[in-house]
């Protein structure tokens, strides 16, 4: 008899910053179930998202492509603009076409409208969440295989963890791909009384990072049910799990959390391509495939590599046969995860802002040890405040919205761009001493790269148009 293929739970975090991970922090937060994963498999420490904000990282994750070339280019999901290309295969497709059982708890904001963006039409046979940007923590508003499902006293975190711990127990007898993407620690801070309480006891930190780290405890807690429900069921063995977060923390904006909390020295937060916006840890377990831990790898891994690396775990493949119609931009890190040399990276990019994408901001190339940023131009930033009370109105009355808002973007005039900023990311990992100037040649080499992976990818999408 065939060796049985693996199960893959993928669990991801939004707006989970390193320096939230018990094993990163200044001894505030607490991760247990987390800091145990890490203790028993490999943590990729130089790991970053697809993207600063969740709606093009997660494009990123599922797809193996950038954003960009998917259509997924911001939150906005009243104007289509967190749309997942109808085109595009994502690693749910993939496995559900190899026979795996698969299934979708939590956020899922790649297409909110329209039931030809619905996760179940994306390859996910079962679905219970979101499919926005957040959600209330209490007061929600759950599409629950079909029907929808409001609040009932219960905190969103336990009842996404309860969904993830049910799919296990229901699928155990065959491969399965789970997907559990936990809205915490996102806007809205809201957090169970007893956890709150748990920090203010501690008597150092002010009531926002109560309500933060409390979040965060009880998403942990959330993660040790997953696992040990896996063990219960005897797959604790030929179960891949990985752990990371969308995209770096929110720093600012939000009440008592405008006072920073600790992001490992990492210079920005979210919305930012500098490290504290992108950067974010990797865990994976997986005891009949990999080492055992405690192993760090300091490998350069960007989140367009999970799915090629997903599908070779599960001996599907990588991804990069001929015939795929749409090619990877992720390859397979298996080996690295093996513990094998991880070679050269390719160069990697990122970009984002609001509306339609505009190179020259925010955006920035890492090559190696080097990373050329383009600093976020401020008229590209801007949310206007229609767009602002529109994208809280979808959350809570999804209904009233029939199709996707298709009127004009705000005008904007966007001012030349500010000049260049280059970094050696090994010897200066918090991006405090900008080397442009005194490697010119490096830095007119990377921005070029920059530009022409931006002209190349906002063609492609650009060529989606509507329906992709």
């Amino acid at each position: 008899m065939a060796a049985r293929r693996p199960n893959i739970v993928l669990i991801l975090a939004d707006d989970m910053g390193y320096g939230d991970f018990g094993a990163f922090g200044d001894g505030s937060p607490q991760t247990p179930a987390i800091d145990g994963l890490i203790a028993a498999g490999t943590c990729l420490t130089q790991h970053y998202a697809g993207s600063p904000v969740c709606a093009p990282s997660r494009a990123a994750l599922l797809s193996g492509r950038y954003a960009h070339r998917t259509g997924a280019v911001d939150t906005l999901e009243a104007r289509g603009l967190d749309r997942l290309a109808l085109r595009e295969r994502t690693i749910a497709d993939r496995f559900r076409a190899a026979g795996y059982a698969t299934g979708l708890v939590g956020k899922w904001h790649l297409g909110a409208i329209d039931p030809a963006y619905h996760p179940t039409a994306r390859g996910w046979d079962e679905f219970v969440g979101f499919r926005g940007g957040w959600s209330d923590y209490y007061d929600w508003r759950l599409d629950w295989g079909g029907a929808v499902r409001r609040g009932d006293g219960r905190y969103l975190t336990d009842v996404l963890t309860d969904a993830a711990c049910d799919f296990i127990r229901r699928h155990r007898a065959r491969p399965f791909l789970l997907h559990v993407a936990y809205n915490a620690p996102h806007f809205p801070f809201q957090a169970p009384e007893p956890d709150i309480e748990h920090f203010r006891a501690l008597g150092r930190l002010n009531t926002g990072l109560c309500v933060l780290y409390a979040m965060i405890r009880r998403m942990d807690q959330g993660v040790d049910r997953i696992l040990e429900t896996l063990g219960r069921a005897g797959l604790r063995e030929d179960t891949l799990v990985l752990f990371t977060s969308d995209n770096g923390p929110q720093l600012s904006g939000e009440g008592d959390l405008s006072i920073r909390r600790f992001n490992a020295w990492l210079s920005g937060q979210k919305g930012t391509v500098f490290e504290g916006g992108i950067r974010v840890p990797a865990v994976v377990r997986w005891p009949a495939g990999l080492p055992p831990g405690p192993r760090r790898s300091h490998a350069f891994v960007h989140m367009v590599d999970w799915v090629p690396t997903l599908l070779e775990a599960a001996g599907l493949g990588n991804g990069t046969a001929a015939r795929e119609s749409l090619p990877l931009d992720g390859r397979s890190v298996l080996g690295v995860l093996r513990g094998e040399p991880a070679g050269a990276a390719p160069p990697r990019f990122w970009q984002w802002n609001r509306y339609t994408p505009v190179g020259a901001s925010n955006a920035a190339v890492r090559d190696g040890d080097w990373k050329l940023l383009r600093p976020a131009i401020a008229e590209a930033m801007r949310l206007s405040p229609e767009d602002a009370a529109m994208d809280r109105r979808i959350k809570a009355e999804p209904e009233g919205f029939a199709d996707i808002w298709r009127g004009p973007e705000p005008a904007r005039l966007v001012p030349p761009p500010p000049a260049p900023q280059l970094y050696n990311i090994a010897e200066d990992p918090y991006e405090r001493c900008d080397l442009a100037g005194a490697q010119p040649e490096r830095a007119a080499r990377l921005l070029r790269a920059l530009e022409s992976w931006f002209e190349e990818v906002d063609a492609e999408r650009r060529r989606i148009g509507n329906g992709g």
